[in-house]
């Protein structure tokens, strides 16, 4: 009778410290998720937001490091205009990001 007590209480004890044991994976998953996946997604979401909302007059840089004014948007490409008669069309994917034009100081001059 005493042996079959402590058979029922060992096998009780061994689900809890297995998913104790199991414990340290999910908060490294957590962790890993947390602060290297997330932002990561996050950073996509707003590269397609920012493509998406391309328009005329726009300066981008593409994937390739070629940049240029939007001329034309069109569903999945976009016109881009390089130099004076220079154009080149570009899925709307290899556009990389916005090329915000530097600001001049005045007390420079």
């Amino acid at each position: 009778m005493f042996i079959n007590k402590l058979i029922i209480q060992e096998s009780q004890t061994s689900f809890v410290d297995a998913l104790l044991a199991q414990l340290p994976f999910f908060l490294i998953f957590f962790i890993i998720w947390y602060f290297m996946l997330r932002p990561n997604m996050k950073k996509q979401e707003e590269v397609k937001k920012m493509q998406s909302s391309l328009k005329k007059g726009d300066r981008v840089v593409t994937v390739g490091g070629i940049h240029g004014k939007v001329i034309e948007v069109k569903t999945d490409k976009v016109v881009l205009k390089v130099s004076n008669n220079n154009e080149i069309t570009v899925d709307n994917t290899a556009i990389n990001r916005l090329n915000k034009p530097k600001k001049k100081d005045s007390d420079a001059s």
